[in-house]
């Protein structure tokens, strides 16, 4: 009987052991179950929190790290390492929205070019986050000159726009349906030119307590240049330089372009503003025939928000405030240094008499170019009547040419000129208008030899070159101060003080 109890134990044992080896490896599984599970939500939860830092870096790196880790592999398995190519570059952060009461919505109609309007959409933004408002994407002119039927969407990525200035700005597409037939709920009304903090809080914002919504229906220079607190210039460079970014398809095309011209060399970018809008609203005839100065005058009366008529073009051009013809050009680009071989990129639309009027410059410099040169008409073809998307390619190409220079400062010569402070003080070769016409004069009549008037163009511009600087601010006179995004200096403060002489220049 005791042998009987024995023979049963001992066929019990290792039925018993079975069980016991089963619950060690299941133990095992769940615990490494566990902990892969624990890893993937610490490393999810590094990417949300810290983007590009500890957990949040390069996360398929990681899991192989820690896949050598455990060894989750079978015994005498060899693992074969295949090259492939680099992960994608992680998508940017989603920054953490700014909690704030919204005060009311504002719309904004933007006017102008496009990069007027680009400067009037950072200034909206900034008004925006002073009064604490709910901003509507922005409307684009459709009325001007330009005939351009684009929308926000069709030249910006509107939703890394929204995304971007989120802890900032609550942005939104449209106004709440409630609110659209709601009129009695509106102001429409165009805010004073030039104003600063004190404008809006006290002039501005007591009007949400009656209205819901205001709408802008002007935005040119409505912000000053000068006087307001750094964190809002800050704002107004952030929206400018990082959240106003172009679509993919604006993006992809403007880098080919580039790219077609960095295959053949450095380049210029020389925006040639001699274009028939430019001429018919400053009055400026010099270098025309009689039936196109006549023509030119048609068109300014034609445009009632051109508010100067009667013009006297060649006063005008002696107070340096007509852009530079292109025969112009051609002696001052060879007084500068530069020589036939220099590859020039003409960042404008249709100049006015079309290659008539270019005849001389492309005899000086037989390497110019246009985008209609470079790129095929197919990749042209969804941006034609559409000027704003045009001259964001121009934008681009600017921005990143060895040198720019603008023939005249408006818009677009103040916008690139300040990207490019930004970017690292590329050449600009601001052009002293006034000083080039004497001298210009004075050699066409013999006065000054070649060499006296190409030693005379150098040294105007010796410290024209887009070197650091200060604004210059005229008190009380803010259209004859340095325009702020022209150079956006509280911004660059760092790469200022690397590089400038401590001289504050304020006119009194």
């Amino acid at each position: 009987m005791e042998g009987v109890v024995v023979d049963e134990v001992a066929m019990t044992m290792p039925s018993q052991n079975g069980r016991t080896r089963t619950k060690v490896w299941f133990v095992r599984v769940c615990t490494v179950i566990l902990l892969w599970t624990c890893l993937v939500q610490l490393i999810a939860v590094g990417q949300l929190w810290k983007p590009g830092a500890g957990f949040g870096g390069d996360i398929s790196g990681r899991f192989s790290s820690l896949a050598s880790l455990f060894r989750l592999r079978p015994a005498g398995v060899s693992v074969r390492v295949v090259d492939s190519a680099p992960p994608p570059p992680p998508p940017p952060p989603i920054v953490r929205s700014r909690i704030y009461k919204s005060n009311g919505y504002l719309k904004v109609s933007c006017n102008g070019g496009l990069n007027q309007m680009r400067a009037a959409i950072c200034d909206m933004v900034t008004v925006a986050r002073l009064l604490n408002l709910t901003l509507v994407v922005p409307e684009l002119d459709k009325k001007s000159f330009w005939a351009d039927p684009s929308n926000f969407g069709d030249i910006f990525d509107v939703r890394h726009f929204i995304d971007s200035l989120r802890d900032e700005v609550r942005i939104i597409k449209r106004l709440p349906k409630r609110l659209i037939k709601k009129v009695d709920n509106v102001l429409v009304m165009p805010p004073v030119s030039w104003s600063n903090e004190s404008y809006y809080l006290q002039q501005i914002l007591p009007l949400f307590s009656k209205y819901e919504v205001i709408h802008f229906n002007k935005t040119d220079a409505r912000l000053a240049n000068n006087g307001l607190h750094v964190d809002l210039q800050k704002l107004r460079c952030r929206v400018n330089y990082d959240a106003l970014k172009f679509t993919d398809q604006i993006e992809s095309l403007g880098k080919k372009l580039i790219k077609i011209l960095r295959d053949k060399g450095s380049f210029m970018a020389l925006h040639l503003r001699y274009e028939m809008d430019m001429l018919a609203f400053s009055g400026c005839t010099h270098g025309c025939s009689m039936e196109e100065a006549e023509e030119l005058k048609r068109m300014r009366y034609a445009y009632p928000w051109w508010r100067e008529k009667e013009i006297v073009s060649e006063e005008r051009r002696l107070q340096g405030l007509c852009p530079q013809t292109p025969e112009e050009m051609a002696l001052v680009l060879q007084a500068l240094g530069y020589d036939k071989n220099t590859q020039i990129y003409i960042a404008s639309g249709e100049i006015y008499g079309s290659e008539r009027r270019l005849k001389a410059l492309r005899t000086a410099f037989p390497r110019i170019v246009k985008k209609e040169m470079l790129l095929d008409a197919n990749d042209l073809q969804q941006f034609q009547n559409h000027s704003s998307q045009m001259a964001a390619l121009d934008y681009m190409v600017s921005i990143t040419s060895d040198t720019f220079i603008p023939t005249y400062d408006g818009n677009m010569a103040k916008v690139v000129e300040g990207h490019r402070r930004y970017l690292g003080f590329g050449k600009t070769i601001l052009l002293n208008r006034r000083r080039l016409v004497e001298l210009l004069d004075l050699h066409q009549n013999k006065t000054l030899s070649w060499h006296e008037f190409a030693s005379a163009v150098r040294q105007a511009h010796e410290k024209r070159m887009g070197q650091p600087a200060l604004r210059r601010v005229i008190p009380d006179k803010p259209k004859e101060e340095d325009y702020f995004y022209a150079n956006p200096h509280e911004c660059l403060c760092r790469m200022i003080a690397r590089q400038l002489p401590l001289n504050v220049s304020v006119v009194r």
